[in-house]
């Protein structure tokens, strides 16, 4: 009966192990995948003059597509309990793509090196954040707010480097973005565990994707702040 009694009490806590188990599973399953289409994406147009001509010689045409981007990103973000999963599936492979095309200008900027160390550095330190943030038994509410304070400050310097090309700003701009969207992947890491007991998503739910989409932007972005800082231009740029 004592045996028993032991093994009953444990039932939860295998559960919730295997909740947050297939739930991270799903999520990083989706990230990896949309980093997959976004680089075959980027590939593709940046090894297509006619689409690179077409996409970054039209500023309207590109401007749609990043306002595309934009809403795709509220939509999920803010219909995340009501959205099909089926729907949630393909608004965030779409997204994935477009990501590639309005990032492909970076293959033809940087060298092909440069942009694959830089990717191999960013997965290394991403997977070092993410494994913190999920193991880490600090409470990391605070940190959120913190980063979000964070982030709005650096677009609003980001916008002011538009206008102003100032070598130590643009230098300050990266580092920052670097040091906010780390503190972002340790974050949104954590909160992941906290999406996993509020919800019986499976591995393909709009929970899962929206999930996918935080980390998927997390990389993105640290991605490209630190090839700012560490890649290498080609000579005809």
């Amino acid at each position: 009966m004592a045996t028993y009694d032991r093994y009953e009490g444990s039932l939860p806590r295998y559960r919730d192990s295997e909740v947050v188990v297939a739930f991270m599973r799903g999520v990083y399953g989706w990230m990896c995948g949309g980093l997959v289409i976004t680089a075959v994406s980027a590939w593709l147009v940046a090894s297509s003059p006619t689409l690179t001509a077409a996409i970054f010689g039209n500023r309207l045409l590109f401007w749609v597509l990043v306002l595309a981007q934009l809403g795709i990103v509220v939509a999920l973000s803010a219909r995340v309990d009501r959205i099909a999963a089926s729907t949630a599936s393909l608004l965030f492979l779409g997204y994935s793509a477009l990501t590639g095309v309005t990032l492909s200008s970076i293959l033809l900027v940087f060298t092909g090196e440069s942009v694959f160390t830089t990717f191999v550095v960013t997965a290394g330190m991403f997977g070092a954040l993410a494994i913190y943030g999920t193991i880490t038994r600090r409470e990391l509410s605070g940190l959120g707010q913190f980063l979000f304070m964070g982030l709005i400050g650096l677009v609003l310097a980001s916008i002011v480097g538009l206008f102003w090309h100032n070598d130590a700003l643009q230098f300050l701009i990266s580092f920052v973005g670097v040091i906010v969207f780390s503190g972002l992947t340790i974050y949104d890491a954590q909160r992941l565990k906290s999406m996993a007991f509020a919800t019986t998503a499976g591995p393909t739910s709009g929970a899962t994707i929206v999930g996918a989409l935080a980390l998927y932007l997390d990389f993105i972005n640290l991605f490209l702040f630190l090839l700012r800082l560490l890649g290498n231009r080609r000579d005809d740029w």
